[in-house]
């Protein structure tokens, strides 16, 4: 049971059948602010992996993600088929519940952990672009979008005293970051050596020029790692 849902609650957060389940997020990050802190707009998130009932797969029954919010705990768990598909397309998200740390899963059953003991079959420089493009997306939103309807009233107001997204500005250099350490070393580090600056970032100790001069550097580097990279030009998708 999660804390503070309830049983039933918690039941439909996670479905039947989950093979992983795991903190992602800042969480998983080193990156997480309490809601006891003013400056807090971080919920609890949580991603599972999950075999759908046999209807899905022998009948017309279609089961490919499911989403759901209680309170702070925010939550997503994929069929795996569909998990495979975006593991092979190097999404970011997705691609870091394989790269946590041990004290961040929450449930691993043998299945699940044999994806784990395999991640590095969907790894390849195709993730460059995955990463690059999300960063992409991150900067945009952090001026563009600043009042979206997503947003709750404390990040708006954040928004409003410091002219950008703030969060947006740490998921940006986050991903950067982390993208140039895949393409150099092969690993995914989710939980980050550098969380103390990225949460400086988060709660507004980062001027926006000094943001936007950290992520054109980081553009640059990730382009050189990219081209110096010696990870498999695709993923292994035979063995996936």
């Amino acid at each position: 049971k999660l804390s503070g849902l309830s049983i039933a609650e918690t039941d439909d957060i996670i479905p039947k059948k989950t093979i992983i389940l795991g903190y992602m997020g800042s969480i998983s990050h080193g990156t997480y602010i309490p809601s006891t802190d003013p400056n807090s707009i971080d919920d609890k998130d949580i991603m599972g992996v999950c075999v759908a009932d046999e209807k899905v797969y022998f009948g017309l029954g279609r089961f490919e993600q499911k989403e759901a919010k209680y309170k702070e705990w925010d939550s997503v768990a994929y069929e795996i088929r569909k998990f495979f598909r975006l593991l092979l397309k190097g999404n970011p998200n997705v691609l870091g519940l394989l790269w946590l740390l041990p004290s961040n899963y929450i449930h691993i059953d043998p299945t699940g952990q044999l994806i784990i003991d395999n991640r590095n079959l969907f790894i390849s420089k195709d993730a460059y672009f995955a990463f690059s493009g999300y960063a992409h997306g991150q900067l945009h939103r952090m001026t563009h979008m600043a009042y979206e309807g997503y947003m709750g009233a404390k990040r708006k107001e954040l928004v409003e005293k410091y002219g950008f997204d703030v969060k947006n500005a740490a998921h940006l250099c986050r991903l950067l970051r982390m993208g140039i350490e895949l393409m150099t070393t092969g690993e995914l580090k989710v939980f980050r050596e550098d969380a103390s600056e990225l949460k400086d970032i988060k709660t507004g100790k980062w001027s926006l020029e000094k943001v936007k001069k950290e992520a054109e550097d980081l553009f640059k580097l990730a382009q050189e790692a990219f081209v110096r990279s010696s990870l498999p030009p695709k993923p292994d998708y035979e063995g996936a």
